[in-house]
């Protein structure tokens, strides 16, 4: 287990690169194994999570090659087997390995996934959308088999806009015998990466970044390549961190498209920032102005920056109010901004955040990911030193966070516990 110590209160200058975006990683590796032949993926975040999706690939015999931001994975000899519990627990993503295994081998076995505890998270969109498809599902405890004599393309029409299962779906679906359609689908960037992906592979793939997705189903996929979009959650992030604490302070190879709803949020705050092509130079920003933030699915604003964003407002003059609406237990950092001195108060997925309050070093713990980016965002304003047990969290999806910050004038350090 890892804790990050931070001394607060230290202007950051100069120049952070974003990094491959994770939520589209944990799904392009999974899906790189129906492939007949080599898949190289480029722009390849280092992250916990990666790591994880790697073991399970070595587990199915899958021949893995690694080197600076690139992956080789050839699955030639791919053995279809049980992935344990013991990798499936490790990460969310890991249900990307059913619509994989059960588009190749019309068979897959395995264990509920992991992940971040932020909600119930069930998968059952999923398990519909592979039941529609032609698949037989058999559930015992947290196990389930997925089989199916042949996938056949079908209607399908999401109860909502699901990220997972639009892609798992989307997966399964490109080999699957005829046409499938998957309505009410989610819209965000990662999604079209993937189906780059799976296109270059040969699939038949339109609509991906639309509320309705085609899928013409192939019976072969081939060798391809892929680079993974930069991470918008990343740049998000670090964003937020710079409206706190920027001295011309650059993030650099964003998209700022896919972040677009943050901006115009930080811009009715009164963030001073300037965007240049592919990136954006912000400065600390006086006097905000308190504001609403209501978590949506995309194109609303991200659910994922739901935490980070609330130790901004905690500097916003007035009261700022926060509706989470994906996810019923993304509060878990609240308790702990209010240790450091926040003014929150939170009930369920609301909460109404007084300020400006100034924040103090405190011994804390990251509950999530993204709770984990929120108390690093704190620690960074808050006077005297902060300390974050449970850091292996923010690992999980922050590339190099310690030396990204550091490099940028921030007091931080990792240590093991």
């Amino acid at each position: 287990m890892k804790k990050i110590i931070i001394e607060g209160n230290h202007p950051l200058s100069g120049k952070i690169k974003i990094g491959g975006a994770k939520n589209s990683v944990v799904a392009l590796i999974p899906a790189a194994i129906m492939a007949k032949g080599k898949v190289k993926i480029s722009n390849v975040p280092n992250i916990s999570d990666k790591d994880a999706l790697i073991e399970i690939l070595k587990l199915l015999n899958v021949d893995v090659k690694k080197s600076t931001g690139i992956i080789e994975i050839d699955a030639s000899n791919i053995k279809n087997c049980l992935i344990p519990e013991s990798l499936s627990n490790k990460l969310r993503a890991s249900y990307y390995f059913m619509g994989a295994l059960l588009a190749r081998f019309k068979k897959v076995e395995m264990y509920f996934p992991g992940g971040c505890n932020i909600g119930s998270r069930p998968i059952n969109l999923h398990l519909k959308g592979f039941e529609a498809l032609g698949a037989k599902i058999t559930k015992e405890d947290s196990k389930y088999l997925i089989e199916a004599s042949e996938l056949k393309g079908a209607d399908i029409m999401l109860d909502f806009a699901s990220v997972g299962a639009t892609v798992n779906l989307m997966i399964a679906a490109s080999m699957a015998k005829g046409t499938t359609h998957i309505m009410n689908a989610a819209r965000e960037a990662e999604i079209i990466n993937i189906a780059e992906l799976l296109n270059n592979m040969g699939a038949k793939i339109t609509g991906a970044g639309t509320e309705e997705i085609t899928i013409e189903g192939v019976s072969e996929l081939h060798e391809a390549e892929i680079k993974v979009i930069p991470d918008r959650i990343e740049a998000g992030t670090y964003i937020i961190m710079g409206a706190l604490l920027g001295d011309n302070l650059t993030i650099e190879g964003m998209i700022p498209e896919h972040n677009i709803v943050l901006l115009n949020k930080l811009q009715e705050m009164g963030v001073n920032f300037k965007l240049q092509n592919h990136k954006i130079i912000l400065n600390k920003s006086n006097n905000l102005k308190a504001t609403s933030v209501r978590t949506a699915v995309y194109p609303g604003f991200p659910t994922d920056l739901g935490q980070p964003i609330s130790v901004l407002l905690t500097q916003a003059n007035g009261i700022s109010l926060f509706e989470e609406t994906i996810w019923e237990n993304r509060m878990g950092h609240v308790k702990y901004l209010n240790m450091m001195g926040a003014n929150i108060e939170a009930e369920r997925q609301h909460a109404r955040i007084t300020g400006p309050t100034p924040l103090h070093g405190e011994n804390i713990i990251a509950t999530d990911l993204r709770a984990g980016a929120a108390l690093v965002t704190a620690g960074l304003i808050a006077e005297g030193t902060t300390v974050i047990n449970d850091a292996d969290h923010i690992l999980r999806g922050y590339e190099r966070i310690i030396s990204k910050l550091s490099s940028v004038g921030a007091n931080i350090k990792i240590v093991e516990v």
